[in-house]
């Protein structure tokens, strides 16, 4: 079992840029794929990025590809979402959730079985 805590939510104005924290609980983390979702008011949660539980892969929306980017670092328990050139239609919670030895290209999020509480990300125009 793995716990999620999500950090470094915030305002930033468009084409700035924020690095989302999804810190880990649990000495099995590095088993696990992280994904990252988000959803905005009115909306159904759509996946932004994956990447393995080993971290030889990565995934990501077509709508973020070139401007995030997702890492992980396994001795901090760590995984990270950095977003450059933000746009307003970016606006939204943002969610990491876990699957036990997953895959990057789990882009479902009903194939998580772990998720965080959220971060909220607001990008003015």
């Amino acid at each position: 079992q793995v716990q999620l805590v999500e950090s470094g939510g915030g305002l930033v104005q468009a084409g700035g840029s924020l690095r989302l924290s999804c810190a880990a609980s649990g000495r099995t983390f590095s088993r696990y794929a992280i994904g990252w979702f988000r959803q905005a008011p009115g909306k159904e949660r759509e996946f932004v990025a994956a990447i393995s539980w080993s971290g030889g892969t990565t995934n990501y929306a077509d709508s973020v590809k070139g401007r995030f980017t997702i890492s992980r670092d396994n001795a901090k328990n760590a995984v990270y979402l950095q977003m450059n050139s933000l746009k307003p239609e970016d606006t939204a919670a943002y969610y990491c959730a876990g699957a036990y030895y997953g895959g990057s290209y789990y882009s479902t999020a009903s194939v998580y079985d772990y998720w965080g509480q959220g971060t909220q990300v607001t990008v003015s125009s």
